[in-house]
């Protein structure tokens, strides 16, 4: 079954897909590997959890409007040509 919600469900998969380390000082980094350049840091987990999702966000929105290439995840392909449906469709 497709999707109906694109965007969301691919923001949901990344942030799946994102690790985390606590640091030396206690506090807390997260990165998203399969989204290059997106990491960030929080005084807690649950702070640094919501700052990645901020960022992965931003991310998401620049590499649209920009072209740049994104990952594919979990069959989600943000990078194919939208497709215009017949009018006779609706």
């Amino acid at each position: 079954m497709a999707s109906v919600f694109i965007l969301s469900d691919y923001l949901h998969r990344a942030m799946a897909a994102a690790e985390y380390d606590k640091l030396d000082d206690g506090s807390y980094a997260g990165r998203i590997p399969v989204c290059p350049g997106v990491l960030t840091f929080g005084p807690t987990l649950p702070r640094c959890e919501d700052e990645l999702r901020s960022t992965l966000e931003d991310w998401l929105l620049v590499g649209l409007k920009l072209g740049h290439p994104l990952p594919v995840l979990d069959g989600i392909d943000l990078n194919e040509e939208p497709r215009l449906e017949p009018l006779d469709a609706v």
